[in-house]
């Protein structure tokens, strides 16, 4: 059977999309490889949700925005759509890849969700890699909180597009054996509260992966997100009204701005292997492949 992945690195206004474009193009590669040689679609939206943490261009692990009190607190899940097993972290500092601590809680705890110490101690027990809080603090985000404070203003990462770099990253994805898997990673909002837990940590929000529907991963402003359940809204519409990926990317954003006037976008990977995008901002940074065939670029 053939293979389909999507990864994105967040909606809204893109300043300058072609800086982006190598960093996906790479990533993109990298996971697509992993297909082609048999791995499984868990390990492959695991694998470059970890390169997206892994790039300061992303809010994600380096380079993640800076919360009130000048701190990257970082949220992330992954889910396996074969069995609906799940894995999520929220507020967790000095992770250098919350992806892979989400992964733990998944395979390593009776739990869904840890924040926090806790989490933090379990990837400590397991040696995931920790970093110092300036890997995180870069100098790009320390500029970006205080044009924040200076404005009291508490924004999406991608807002302005003076403000860079955009928010949220994920990957979705369906392997030579037909299982999907999807996850999610995020640094959250610019000058957020302390203690704040958007979409991206929360099961059917900003994540959502199951084998007789899609796997889902989701970015923008995390409350509408959480309001309208909007991941797994997308994939009920697969798997009980027989929509596409497209379709159902499209009728969930939609429904996002119908419902709660919602600003971001989802990508997905349905259980045949065809992915569909869909964004209420004005773009969408994503990359995909299928068998193969690369294409980079935004939506």
């Amino acid at each position: 059977m053939s293979y389909s992945l999507m990864i994105h690195g967040g909606a809204g206004a893109i300043r300058a999309p072609e800086r982006y474009a190598p960093c996906l193009r790479r990533i993109i590669e990298t996971g697509a490889g992993l297909l082609a040689g048999g791995a499984s679609a868990l390990d492959a939206v695991t694998r470059c949700v970890a390169l997206l943490e892994d790039d300061p261009l992303f809010n994600a692990g380096c380079g993640a925005v800076l919360n009130a009190d000048g701190e990257a607190c970082c949220d992330a899940s992954v889910m396996d759509g074969r069995t609906l097993a799940a894995g999520a972290v929220a507020g967790v500092k000095g992770v250098r890849n919350p992806v892979r601590l989400a992964r733990l809680v998944m395979e390593t705890t009776p739990h869904v969700f840890m924040i926090g110490a806790g989490a933090e101690r379990l990837g400590r027990a397991h040696g995931l890699a920790f970093e110092p809080d300036s890997y995180f603090a870069t100098p790009e985000r320390c500029e970006q909180l205080a044009r924040a404070r200076a404005r009291r203003d508490m924004t999406l990462d991608h807002a302005s597009p003076t403000d860079g770099k955009l928010g949220t990253v994920g990957a979705v994805a369906r392997d030579a054996c037909g299982h999907l898997a999807a996850a999610t990673s995020t640094g959250g909002l610019v000058n957020q509260m302390s203690g704040r837990v958007g979409d991206s940590p929360v099961i059917g929000a900003g994540v959502f992966a199951d084998n007789e529907s899609c796997a889902i991963s989701c970015t923008g402003v995390g409350e509408q997100f959480l309001r309208t359940c909007l991941a797994r809204t997308a994939a009920f519409y697969v798997e009980s009204q027989r929509m596409t990926a497209q379709q159902a990317a499209a009728a969930a954003i939609n429904y996002l701005t119908r419902k709660v006037q919602g600003s971001g976008g989802l990508i997905i990977v349905d259980r045949e292997g065809r992915w569909g995008a869909a964004h209420s901002t004005p773009g969408l940074l994503m990359a995909s492949a299928e068998d193969g065939d690369i294409h980079v670029g935004g939506a």
